[in-house]
């Protein structure tokens, strides 16, 4: 089992919370293999807490996608599989769609100028060198659009989504060759919002995505 990571404590927030970002972070800087078994008694030894966040954390984890249960053998980190990146991004894909376009009827000045800065967030955060922040910058500027669509089944929904993508994010932010292209769409994307260009925001968003699948396929096939 991965020994490189720690309880990463937070005042802030309760101890199972801060169990779960603990080891999701693991997870996400491959200090936590895929395959590997995650057993409650080493982890909760391992972080000096009782098993009960433990197993409140990897219940979460699950439903992140980045672990599975499996009977008889117990909980294992989810292996990145080249299906499950195009199931999700499949689905992602038909609902930015429709919040783009929502958002281009919807959108206020206001929520506009939280775009921009929103992007230019995600820039900044690019300097820092670490990718959780990276992905957390990413998120901030799409739930901006979301929240602009005013329909909360529809935000809800991208919600659910949003942490089943967090790994495959996260794996396409770790390639620096993505970064001055991801710039660029993020720009592109406010650019036809704010003229409420509907076809061109639609096709922005779809661009945005099928360069995400063609790169983190690709990883996929270069780890293999």
């Amino acid at each position: 089992m991965g020994t490189n990571f720690e309880l990463n404590m937070n005042d802030f927030l309760p101890l199972r919370d801060v169990v779960f970002n603990t080891l999701r972070q693991a997870i996400l800087r491959g200090e936590l293999q895929p395959g590997e078994r995650l057993l409650e008694i080493h982890l909760a030894n391992k972080l000096g807490v009782s098993r009960t966040p433990i197993r409140e954390a990897m219940r979460k984890l699950e439903l992140e996608g980045l672990v599975l249960m499996i009977p008889r053998k117990g909980a294992v980190v989810a292996e990145i599989t080249e299906k499950s990146l195009r199931d999700v991004l499949e689905v992602r894909k038909a609902l930015e769609e429709l919040a783009v376009k929502l958002a281009c009827e919807k959108i206020q000045d206001e929520e506009i100028d939280e775009l921009k800065a929103a992007a230019k967030e995600f820039e900044n955060a690019l300097k820092s060198g670490d990718v959780t922040v990276f992905a957390e910058a990413d998120v901030k500027f799409h739930d901006i659009i979301y929240r602009t669509t005013d329909n909360q089944r529809l935000i809800q929904l991208l919600y659910n989504l949003r942490e089943q993508m967090y790994r495959y994010r996260v794996e396409y932010l770790k390639r620096k060759d993505s970064h001055e292209v991801l710039l660029a769409e993020h720009q592109r994307i406010i650019e036809t919002i704010e003229r409420q260009d509907e076809k061109s925001a639609v096709e922005a968003v779809c661009t945005h995505i099928d360069n995400q699948v063609e790169a983190v396929s690709d990883t996929i096939r270069t780890k293999k």
